[in-house]
């Protein structure tokens, strides 16, 4: 008598595995997932996990692999260190276009704080050669300012 209860336990565990499945949105709009949808709901049928969860799919193969057939272990590994390979350049990359955008964020920074000291009114020192400090003159600072100016329409575009 136990073993017809257990299978009959057993067989109705079954069959709820195997029930349908369906997708609805409920009224805040929200996406949500069940055997027994409610009342009103637009469901749509889906098919229900596998028991002990489905294994992965391959990604679709090109003509090219399916010829072929499945790589060997020593394909996968160079398959695996070109995608490695082409990862790390697209990250170098990235590093480099980031690197030059602040390169010239700050270049943009100085070139406005140096107009803006030219433009100040204050005198403006500088050395010579010879390391003796002078200052400058107002054709000078003119023409630092033609050149300021210049570098930062350069570089802060």
């Amino acid at each position: 008598m136990i073993r017809i209860v257990i299978a009959i336990v057993f067989l109705l565990a079954a069959a709820s595995a195997g029930a349908q499945m369906y997708r609805w949105v409920d009224k805040d709009g929200k996406v949500r997932y069940g055997d027994t949808p409610p009342p009103g709901a637009k469901t749509s049928s889906i098919k229900a996990p596998q028991s002990g969860g489905a294994a992965p799919q391959a990604p679709a193969a090109s003509s090219k692999d399916a010829k072929k057939g499945p790589l060997t272990p020593a394909e996968q590994e160079q398959e695996y260190r070109k995608r490695q390979a082409e990862a790390r350049k697209a990250a170098e990359k990235a590093e480099s276009e980031n690197q030059s955008k602040n390169d010239l964020s700050e270049a943009c920074a100085r070139s406005k704080e140096y107009l803006g000291t030219l433009n100040s009114g204050q005198r403006v020192a500088r050395t010579n050669p010879s390391g003796e400090r002078y200052y400058m003159d107002e054709n000078q600072v003119a023409q630092e300012v033609a050149k300021a100016q210049q570098a930062v329409q350069k570089s802060c575009k």
